[in-house]
């Protein structure tokens, strides 16, 4: 099976290209375990917080990965990753627990989709920048995790329309 995680700064349209390229690929996708757990816990968080995050998403990674066969050569797209959890926890406290910075080193993934901040910003909720400086800051944070680790990846950027395609073509070239 082959896991193509979907990443970047909030509001960049990870969730709605998750969704695209499942139904086009006739596949699943992991959803986000931050936005269930900050629903049914609040936004009041705090960092330690964020380990329990990064176990939720590890279940529904497992989850989804357990309804394939083992023989599944496919895609599975996954919107989030620890490098996410990195990025949130180095932007908003500055630190980073130690078990999410050794589950980063050992990913498993096959490609990566960074998501541009160039789609209009939609508040909700759980969204806390909505400002374009900040989410441009932390899409750097995000490019430069990627620049320095071995994993393919490609920018995904443009209108709604164009990043469809794009993110298409970057999964069949691993396929």
């Amino acid at each position: 099976m082959k896991k193509i995680v979907i990443i970047g700064p909030e509001s960049t349209g990870k969730s709605t290209l998750c969704t695209q390229l499942a139904a086009h690929f006739k596949t699943e996708w992991v959803r986000e375990y931050a936005r269930e757990y900050l629903l049914t816990n609040g936004t009041d968080y705090k960092v330690e917080d964020l380990f329990t995050i990064a176990e939720g998403q590890i279940k529904n990674e497992e989850t989804v990965s357990n309804t394939f066969s083992e023989n599944y050569t496919g895609p599975v797209f996954l919107d989030t990753d620890f490098k996410v959890i990195q990025v949130w926890s180095e932007f908003v406290f500055n630190e980073c627990d130690n078990r999410i910075l050794k589950k980063v080193a050992k990913d498993n993934y096959d490609l990566y989709l960074l998501c541009n901040t160039d789609l209009p910003w939609v508040a909700d909720e759980l969204r806390e920048y909505p400002d374009l400086k900040t989410r441009e800051e932390l899409f750097h944070h995000y490019q430069q995790i990627l620049i320095d680790q071995k994993v393919p990846w490609v920018l995904i950027k443009g209108g709604a329309e164009e990043r469809l395609p794009i993110a298409i073509e970057a999964v069949k070239a691993i396929l």
